[in-house]
């Protein structure tokens, strides 16, 4: 039910990283659910992890070799590694293991990932029998089979890429991530992967990783939990004939960080479009908070209340819903009487209370619409923020019950 999500656009090959997909039947079989990745000896690489203090095996290993000059990520779907204490981080450990000994590389140079059903032991033995068949298939242009590889409860794959020229250079920027439940990431989303073939200092990398993924993943919910195995990498693979970045300044700098956050951008939106069971893409833009804190407050308020994502799903325009959650938000010394609220362009409270102009078909008319935007005007001072959200329907209630099935 992926709302205005299509297909995959053209994803532009990375030169220096490849992508090989294969099947392990973790979950369902003949499914194709563990993807490998290698970046060119000498790429940098940057990450960013969930902050659930359940964080799953593979999210601890990554950390612990965010230094070692990782060169190979792999990922298996169907089984998320949560929640399996030492037994689990053994297992991850083992499929590393073996992956090592067939590239000739430090294990210490390979990143886990795992995703799925979250306390069950991690089926060693059938990732490891899939990863010759993942080496083989290694290639460049493998970007849109590795979206699909990397889903879960996904209905459609999702991907990006963008290209922009640098003193006659092309410069290429591509991305996949999956999430379609259990998002609100609170780091970047359920695993998310971006390559670029500039050259970047880790400590850049990491910096132009963190940014994009505060004004986009960082920014979507969908039904406010967050995942034990949230992950978002950024690779640099240095393969485009330019000097290296190493300092937040410059022409080249400013074009990457806005690519990366293009494509980070689109990525993230393309999780709430596929969001489980969603019919509605919400925009929730709170402005005139006093700092951003604030305005966050405000608007996850609205996106969480079930409330008010059931009242979307039925286009019922409930506007009264929409001011009690402000009410609750936790904003200090709020002056109500301040406070307008829009639908689109549709002004529904003014002042605090019911707009004179407005009327119950005006509304209607706007909440039967695919995409949506909720507004707020606090008054209060001069910050603005955004995030992005669906509503809640009796499709996503299924598929979470069904999903251990």
């Amino acid at each position: 039910m992926a709302v205005g999500l299509g297909d995959l656009p053209v994803m532009h090959p990375v030169a220096g990283f490849e992508l090989g997909i294969a099947s392990a039947g973790i979950k369902k079989p003949g499914r194709r659910d563990v993807v490998l990745m290698r970046a060119i000896e000498g790429s940098t690489v940057a990450g960013i992890y969930t902050q659930n203090a359940f964080c799953a095996a593979p999210v601890i290993l990554c950390k612990q070799r965010m230094q070692s000059s990782p060169r190979y990520l792999l990922v298996n779907t169907g089984n998320a590694n949560a929640a399996t204490g030492e037994l689990g981080l053994q297992a991850a450990n083992a499929v590393c293991q073996q992956l090592a000994a067939l590239v000739q590389c430090s294990i210490e140079q390979i990143l886990p990932f795992s995703t799925g059903v979250i306390g069950e032991p991690l089926p060693v033995d059938k990732i490891v029998a899939a990863l010759p068949a993942a080496l083989a298939d290694l290639a460049e242009d493998h970007w849109a089979l590795a979206a699909e590889g990397i889903m879960t409860t996904d209905t459609l794959p999702k991907g990006a890429s963008v290209q922009f020229q640098h003193e006659g250079v092309t410069v290429t920027v591509t991305g996949i991530s999956k999430g379609a439940g259990m998002i609100r990431p609170n780091m970047a989303t359920m695993l998310g992967y971006i390559a670029t073939d500039a050259a970047v200092s880790q400590t850049i990398l990491h910096n132009i990783l963190h940014d994009a993924a505060n004004k986009s993943f960082n920014r979507i919910t969908i039904d406010g939990d967050t995942s034990t195995n949230d992950s978002c990498m950024l690779i640099a693979t240095g393969q485009a004939a330019l000097a290296p970045i190493t300092a937040a300044e410059g022409e080249l700098y400013k074009a990457l960080r806005q690519a990366v956050n293009q494509v980070a951008m689109q990525l993230a939106q393309a999780i709430v479009r596929d969001g489980e069971g969603a019919t509605k893409f919400v925009t929730v833009q709170v402005q005139g908070g006093v700092n951003q804190q604030e305005c966050l407050d405000v608007a996850y308020a609205i996106a969480h209340s079930p409330l008010i994502k059931t009242a979307l799903f039925a286009s019922d325009p409930n506007w009264g819903r929409i001011v009690a959650a402000i009410g609750y938000a936790g904003v200090k010394e709020l002056d109500t009487e301040q406070v307008n609220v829009y639908l689109n362009d549709v002004c529904i409270v003014a002042q605090g209370g019911r707009a004179a102009s407005y009327t119950e078909e005006q509304g209607a008319a706007v909440m039967q619409q695919a995409e949506i935007l909720i507004r707020v005007e606090l008054e209060r001072g001069g910050c603005t923020e955004t995030i992005w959200t669906t509503d809640l329907s009796h499709e996503y209630v299924r598929i979470n019950a069904d999903y251990r099935s």
